[in-house]
C-alpha cells in the first residue's frame, strides 16, 4: 500500500498487479482490490498462479503458521523463492506496458527473516532484469524500486499516515480467522501492531486476539 502511495506521490500512474498463488491468507486478494481502487490505479491484474502444487511453506501447504514469536531462522511461512518469481511476473507486466519502474514494498528491518527482501537479492535481481529483457538489453532497464528497504514498521506506518492512506485497508496476518480477523498472533501480526504502537498512531487492525 505505502510503496504504491510513494509511486503515485512521485509522479506515477500506477499498474497495479496481485498474483493470487492460492495463498492461505486469500483475504489479502480483498486488501489488494481495496488499495488499487484507493491508489486510483489505471488497471489491477489479479494473476492466478498456484503455488499449493509446489507447497513448501505454511502458506501454500498443511502446515501450521507458527504463534510463538518472531525468531531468528526463516520461517515456514517463507514460499520459496516468492518474490523472485513475483518480481520475475512484474518485470514482465512492466515490459509489455511500456514501464520503466516497478515498486515493490520489501522490507529489511522489521521482518521475520526472508532472504528474499533483502538489499542483496534486489541488486542481484536489478542486474538480471538489465539482461533478460529486451528494454535493458537496448539501454533502458527497468528500475526496481524498494521504498520501505530501510524503513522500520513505525516508519511505514507513519509514511501511510502522513500520505493520507487509510492503513485499515491493507492485510498483513498469515492466519486469518474465519470472521476475517487478524489472528495477532503470527509474526506477521505481531510486527504489524508493534510498528503502530512505536509510531504512536491508533492501530485500525481487527484482530481476534490483541498482540
Amino acid at each position: 500500500m505505502v510503496a504504491g502511495g510513494l509511486a503515485r506521490e512521485a509522479g506515477y500512474h500506477v499498474l497495479a498487479l496481485t498474483i493470487d498463488y492460492n495463498q492461505r491468507h486469500r483475504v489479502e486478494l480483498q486488501a489488494a482490490a481495496r488499495i488499487a481502487r484507493a491508489l486510483n490505479a489505471m488497471s489491477h491484474i489479479v494473476l492466478p498462479l498456484d503455488l499449493t502444487a509446489f507447497g513448501g511453506s505454511a502458506l501454500t501447504a498443511d502446515i501450521a503458521v507458527p504463534k510463538g514469536g518472531v525468531g531468528a531462522d526463516i520461517p515456514v511461512t517463507y514460499v520459496p523463492a516468492r518474490n523472485t518469481i513475483f518480481l520475475a511476473l512484474t518485470l514482465g507486466l512492466a515490459e509489455a506496458s511500456g514501464a520503466n519502474e516497478v515498486f515493490i514494498g520489501v522490507n529489511a528491518l522489521d521482518y521475520s527473516g526472508y532472504p528474499d527482501c533483502r538489499p542483496e537479492f534486489i541488486d542481484a535481481f536489478q542486474k538480471m532484469a538489465a539482461l533478460a529483457t529486451k528494454a535493458g538489453v537496448e539501454g533502458h532497464p527497468i528500475r526496481i524500486n524498494t521504498p520501505l528497504q530501510h524503513m522500520s514498521k513505525a516508519d511505514i506506518a507513519r509514511e501511510a499516515d502522513r500520505l493520507g492512506l487509510d492503513a485499515g485497508m491493507s492485510w498483513s496476518c498469515y492466519d486469518p480467522t474465519p470472521d476475517g480477523r487478524h489472528c495477532g498472533l503470527c509474526d506477521s501480526c505481531r510486527l504489524r501492531a508493534k510498528g503502530f504502537a512505536e509510531a504512536g498512531l491508533p492501530d485500525p487492525t481487527r484482530y481476534a486476539t490483541r498482540p
